[in-house]
């Protein structure tokens, strides 16, 4: 057995001692190097204590101290700590502290959430922008149940009703990406308060407006700022809290947001419209985004100076070619598949405009990664290299599953108001249990999250998610009870988006970087925003022409639907068997390409920082009267 020898001024371990050595100087010599381990970085955690970043030095030293079992600011006090076992010297320091955590309480602490405020003030936050997913949702359905009342009272005719939700709708999806870059330039706090804002405002004015188009228009403007504060959101979660259990909680409250929001949206729209003025949606919606914009002020942190780098560059860092070139072919592709129908599939500008808004699209990938390529000073909008088969399949399966679970909820919404016509009140009544069961679903996702396999989740989900409208396609009598079926349906939509939705937003925040996570966000909201879109067209156009062909009319002249009629009973069957294919392709690209047994909610150990040898102390029975001096 070796003993450490003096160089300089520096004590440097030699050889250790071998395993189950009792006593001696490389027993104390372990101890001393451990602890020494613990107390710097420790001290470091300790000045990181209030930002949560997710950089190397911080999470290493939680995993130290917890190793150790002991708090961050036990760190200091060492007779509080085990004798951890001995063993050989490896070729690195790095080796050598690793070699020294107690690989039991590694799993155990490993496991426990670290949080970067206190526990009240993070559920306060995650709160906060859980509302712009749960006011988003919120603010299509809620119009939806009231889209008859608004067209008799501003005259608008029933082949044009669908623009009440399609104008927020397209704008809302179309400066996703746009907005997404500019919070990760110039901050995600700002953007997420000032979309806040322009939400309640444009909510706010929206009951006013006297005729169709200043409806529209004011629609219109409400989605543009709706596109500024959902990314910002999964972004603000993404750089708060570290991978682990308490990013799997906010990433599944978030979750429940969006499909509480749409049930919400059912039962208070319902409830307003039935014993109150339609107008007042609008202003119970203001004071819900007034209050999550105050909240959104008040609580989220601001950065620290070094976590913004970009915003010195200004809108010179900005790929303003892309945004037009996103921006407008989004625009045309959604215009032309919300139009198609309304004025007929087969007008001749519908089909070249999906064209060139197709074109535009394809144009703005390869500008993306020639910018990538050329490591321009203007960063892309979009990386390009990261859809690697994964992230390109997550991006799929969010766009198919969305595509279905949206659709059933709104074609579920025609067959009990349009087909049997009951009163918006009745409807939502038929809703509530979605919300009940989101609640409890999303709290025991937050904790299978680190313990399941992502892929065995997935696949639960999205089997749920293509269940529910499968219910309603199958040719199940109409005078069967709601319980039989119409209840089961309920809970299985919301079952699949409270699993799917965490799973593939968790992925996405672990797939880039810190200061991605907001166009991560725009991403991943884009792609289940086009899934709604595109999905709802072709289903409604399936509906529309399984109708005229049962009713022996045009397409141009089906009409409405009407209470008890077959051929209505058939067009939404056929429209709930394409929102079924949908997500059982949800579930095909999950089977194929997110084979894994990886668990995207569970914390990985970070490799221990090394001490400089100058940090590691001499122990007292070694020192010199020279150490004394340092």
């Amino acid at each position: 057995m070796n003993r450490a020898k003096r160089n300089g001024e520096v004590a440097t371990v030699a050889t250790m001692a071998p395993i189950g050595t009792p006593s001696g100087w490389a027993g104390q010599e372990s101890i001393v190097l451990a602890q020494a381990q613990v107390q710097a970085q420790a001290t470091t955690l300790n000045r990181e204590w209030h930002y949560l970043s997710c950089n190397t030095v911080t999470a290493t030293a939680c995993t130290v101290a917890m190793a150790f079992g002991l708090k961050p600011s036990e760190a200091d006090h060492p007779e509080k700590q085990s004798t951890a076992t001995t063993r050989p010297q490896q070729d690195t320091q790095n080796a050598q502290a690793a070699d020294h955590l107690d690989d039991q309480g590694q799993d155990e602490d490993i496991e426990k959430p670290v949080l970067p405020f206190s526990k009240a003030r993070c559920i306060a936050l995650v709160a906060t922008v859980t509302g712009a997913a749960f006011l988003n949702t919120l603010s299509v359905q809620s119009v939806v149940i009231i889209m008859p009342t608004i067209g008799r009272e501003l005259d608008i005719p029933e082949s044009r009703l669908q623009w009440l939700v399609s104008s927020y709708s397209l704008t809302f999806g179309c400066f996703l990406l746009f907005w997404g870059r500019i919070a990760d330039i110039y901050g995600k706090r700002l953007l997420f308060v000032a979309g806040s804002v322009w939400v309640t405002v444009m909510t706010a004015v929206n009951p006013f407006v006297p005729n169709e188009v200043a409806f529209q228009v004011v629609r219109a403007l409400h989605g543009l700022g709706a596109a500024a504060n959902v990314p910002t959101a999964i972004g603000i979660l993404g750089v708060t809290f570290p991978p682990g259990k308490a990013k799997n909680y906010a990433f599944s409250a978030y979750a429940a947001g969006a499909p509480l929001g749409s049930v919400f949206g059912n039962i208070f729209s319902g409830f307003i419209a039935q014993y109150s003025s339609w107008k007042w949606v609008f202003g119970a919606t203001a004071i819900i985004a007034g209050v999550i914009s105050l909240a959104g002020f008040f609580l989220i942190p601001k950065p620290p100076a070094h976590a913004r780098p970009r915003a010195a560059a200004g809108v010179g860092s900005v790929d303003w070619v892309g945004a037009a070139l996103v921006t407008s072919g989004l625009v045309a592709l959604m215009f032309a598949l919300t139009e198609g129908n309304v004025v007929g599939w087969r007008t001749p500008w519908i089909p070249v405009l999906v064209v060139v808004a197709l074109l535009v699209l394809v144009a703005f990938v390869f500008w993306q990664r020639r910018l990538e390529a050329a490591g321009s000073s203007r960063p892309p909008l979009v990386k390009m290299s990261a859809f690697n088969l994964r992230f390109s399949a997550v991006m799929l399966t969010m766009a198919l599953f969305f595509a279905g679970f949206n659709n059933y909820l709104v074609f579920a919404t025609y067959f009990y108001q349009g087909f049997q016509g009951l009163s918006p009140i009745q409807t939502m009544l038929r809703f509530i249990p979605t919300g009940v069961a989101g609640c409890i679903i999303a709290a025991v996702v937050a904790n299978l999250l680190s313990r399941v396999p992502t892929f065995y989740l997935l696949v639960c989900g999205n089997l749920a998610g293509a269940v529910a409208p499968l219910l309603f396609a199958v040719p199940i009598p109409t005078g069967t009870s709601y319980f039989a079926w119409g209840l089961p349906a309920m809970i299985l939509s919301v079952i699949g988006a409270d699993i799917a939705w965490p799973c593939l937003t968790l992925y996405t925040s672990r797939a880039l970087r810190p200061e991605d996570q907001a166009i991560g966000g725009a991403l991943i909201n884009a792609m289940g925003q086009f899934g709604r879109a595109i999905g709802l067209a072709v289903s409604t156009a399936i509906q529309t022409a399984v109708m005229a062909r049962d009713r022996g009319l045009s397409v141009e002249n089906v009409g409405a639907m009407q209470v008890g009629e077959d051929a209505s009973l058939a067009g939404l069957r056929a429209a709930s068997w394409m929102n079924t294919g949908y997500g059982l392709c949800a579930l095909l690209v999950v089977l194929v390409a997110l084979r894994s047994k990886d668990i995207i909610g569970k914390v990985q150990p970070a490799p221990p920082v090394a001490l400089r040898q100058e940090e590691i102390p001499v122990p007292d029975e070694k020192r010199t009267p020279a150490d004394a001096k340092v």
